[in-house]
């Protein structure tokens, strides 16, 4: 087949000002999409690369794909993600990973919690802050945990994240807001371990391809955040054991929150424990990173003996099947 390849690349952008530091964390390095570039060779496509959201349409005038294979984060606005796959469903291209109403829903956290929280699944309890007065209105127990809520790569979060007090609360929303400009998602503070899983496949055939326990090093609460995993190589241990019996309880946490937000081909969830040891659904990612040894989902799949080519080939596969292709 001849694949598209859509993305953003941190490269092309560059922080200005009062920007924070991880504006474009979501955006992709030149390794990974050189990466899936060749990895699609050696399965046996012609690849080609299109870019970001902004470049579908002119390519589509001049060009033509089998399959896009979607990793773009897009641009500006809580349904940036939901970019790329509007303009392929309007010109009727195939394409990898979910499509815009779940891209849409899974990047504001809170929509997605409420979607989960209604299905049964068990979610910390939130309040979201639009203003600074909205502060005054939380009747949440503390701790509590603050992040943005329409971002991923865990932007905005940070050890900081955890608030005991309300002063502490009003200062680090009122620093969120100002800072990403968005509402912020205030949950209470999950206190148990912290684990990630990889689903691989659509609907009632998606299967959990495997789970890491998250230890953050060095830090009594575990905050996966940004730094930690910029820097996941030396300031996280992913090897930690985990009870077999807590293992098929987080991944059925994992795969239901997946199925009921309709996620296709592959994602990767972020599950959470109570201090009574009860997983939680924390967020989810259906665009999950791809670079071969420093995203989560690769980092997961080679821990279980899976090929970084198996992987890719495997997403594949479900999309040629959804979309009745030859594989």
């Amino acid at each position: 087949m001849r694949i598209g390849l859509t993305f953003d690349l941190r490269r092309d952008w560059s922080v200005q000002g009062k920007e924070p530091a991880d504006l474009y964390a979501e955006f992709d390095s030149e390794e990974t999409i050189a990466a899936l570039t060749e990895t699609l060779g050696e399965l046996g496509h012609e690849v080609v690369a299109i870019g970001p959201a902004a470049r579908v349409l002119p390519f589509f005038e001049r060009e033509s794909a089998d399959l896009v294979f979607n990793i773009a984060e897009g641009l500006g606005g809580r349904s940036r993600e939901s970019q790329v796959p509007c303009l392929l469903d309007l010109l009727g291209v195939p394409y990898t990973f979910s499509g815009p109403l779940t891209l849409a829903i899974t990047l504001d956290k809170a929509m997605a919690k409420r979607i989960v929280a209604a299905e049964g699944i068990p979610t910390a309890r939130f309040a979201e802050v639009c203003l600074p007065a909205d502060v005054a209105a939380i009747d949440l127990a503390p701790p509590l945990f603050l992040k943005p809520v329409h971002e991923g790569s865990a932007k905005g979060v940070s050890p900081a994240s955890v608030v005991t007090g309300r002063a502490e609360l009003a200062e680090r929303a009122c620093a969120l807001l100002a800072a990403y400009r968005q509402p912020v998602l205030v949950e209470e503070f999950l206190a148990g371990d912290e684990f990630t899983v990889a689903v691989l496949g659509s609907g009632e055939a998606a299967r959990a391809l495997g789970t890491m326990k998250v230890v953050v090093k060095d830090d009594a609460r575990n905050v996966y955040g940004y730094e930690a995993k910029e820097n996941c190589e030396e300031l996280v241990d992913y090897a930690a054991p985990i009870e077999p019996a807590l293992l098929a309880r987080v991944e059925g946490v994992a795969l239901a929150a997946y199925r009921a937000l309709g996620c296709l081909d592959t994602g990767r969830v972020d599950v959470r424990c109570d201090a009574h040891g009860v997983p939680h659904f924390l967020e989810i990612n259906p665009l999950p990173g791809l670079h071969p040894t420093h995203s989560d989902l690769p980092i997961i799949a080679g821990r279980r003996g899976i090929a970084y080519r198996d992987v890719i080939a495997a997403v594949l596969a479900s999309t040629c099947q959804r979309f009745g292709l030859p594989g």
